[in-house]
């Protein structure tokens, strides 16, 4: 084999460093290696070391833009430029992407560690769905009065999962998460789903005594609900039916802000605590007003009773609140909420891969999986 000494230029979290390092021949196929770059876990042209990598990756997904990153490396004595930055969050992204499908692929015995932990006495899941802007199908279209698609809206839709025990309260009583796992998807809710019980048996979905579904009204949210977990407890965010509510009100009382609020609160303190059939009775019954007046019924009424009676199952407020189920989604608010900080900040136009592989690596970090990325057998 032949065998050559070159000269290897790397970005390290130290600097620029200069090393030689031997090159050799392979004698069946003619192939020039460098056993160094290869132990070291270097890709064929890659010459930034994988810990300058993983705080550029890692910066990245905790600061509001590549632009920031960038900036912050150059604070901590590594100089880096945002197309650089990018460059590694898609590769790595990609990475990050794989590692998942591999886990979906194996499906529950993805992490036989959690097999081997007590089931959890409840697990419960939440999800709901965030808008962020995407260039469209006829972005940079010039003129700038020309009609075209320069920016499409899609939905990435999120899910937070968490063992019941894992849930506390600060010394204020304010409700806090010791652990919890997150799935933020772009695509369709079937999909969606699947990966989210993906990782709710990471979680311990299989020996869950009781699983609980708490989400607002969207419609696919629910269809995701039977999908894949039909047994599982189902629960309206309290918030959401409160605001459904009120929506009757303003309606039944027009610019008579102290007749609605005393037509709601009673059936609010009822919907609270156990007489949500009650409430749902009451909805229906101004149906049967208007029809005995021969007066319209009111579209907006109708909607909101339609709503109520179809989510009849996901009012028991104070059943589910003893069994220890929270009765708001308001873990993945949050967690929407803290993604649409960095993924919906003003001027932010993504391509579908480029959201995509950040997010994937944002949310590897954030279910632990980090080690497992950068540390691959």
């Amino acid at each position: 084999m032949r065998r050559q000494r070159r000269a290897l230029t790397l970005h390290t979290v130290v600097g620029v460093v200069r090393i030689e390092v031997d090159y050799g021949q392979e004698a069946s196929t003619g192939r020039w290696v460098c056993p160094a770059r290869e132990a070291w876990g270097f890709g064929p042209h890659q010459k930034m070391t994988p810990a300058l990598a993983e705080r550029a990756c890692y910066t990245a997904s905790r600061t509001g833009s590549y632009a920031s990153a960038a900036a912050l490396c150059g604070k901590w004595g590594c100089p880096l430029d945002d197309a650089t930055i990018h460059a590694v969050v898609q590769r790595v992204g990609q990475r990050a992407q794989a590692q998942e499908l591999a886990r979906l692929e194996q499906g529950p015995q993805a992490r036989p560690a959690e097999r081997k932990r007590a089931g959890p006495q409840a697990l419960v899941i939440m999800m709901d769905g965030w808008m962020v802007r995407q260039r469209g199908t006829e972005w940079g279209l010039e003129p700038a009065g020309a009609p075209g698609e320069r920016v499409a809206w899609h939905e990435v839709k999120s899910a937070v999962i968490y063992r019941l025990e894992q849930a506390g309260q600060t010394a204020g009583g304010r409700r806090l998460i010791v652990d919890k796992s997150v799935v933020a998807y772009q695509g369709e809710p079937l999909e969606f789903g699947r990966r989210v019980q993906a990782e709710a048996y990471r979680r311990g979905l299989g020996s869950a005594k009781a699983v609980y579904v708490v989400a607002d009204g969207a419609v696919w949210i629910w269809n995701v609900k039977e999908d894949r977990f039909a047994q599982a407890l189902g629960l309206l965010d309290f918030s959401h039916a409160s605001d459904h509510l009120w929506t009757v009100a303003e309606v039944l009382y027009p610019d008579q802000a102290a007749r609605a609020r005393e037509w709601v609160e009673p059936l609010l303190h009822q919907l609270r605590h156990g007489q949500e059939q009650a409430v749902v009775q009451r909805l229906e019954q101004l149906a049967r007003r208007c029809a005995a007046r021969a007066i319209p019924f009111p579209e907006v009424i109708r909607r909101e009773r339609d709503y109520f009676v179809s989510h009849r199952e996901h009012l028991h407020y104070q059943q589910m609140e003893q069994r220890g189920c929270p009765v708001g989604s308001g873990a993945v608010e949050s967690l929407c909420s803290q993604l649409q900080g960095r993924f919906k900040r003003c001027g932010q136009f993504w391509t579908e891969p480029g959201l995509t592989r950040l997010l994937s690596v944002d949310i590897c970090l954030r279910n632990g999986d980090w080690d497992a990325l950068w540390h691959q057998n």
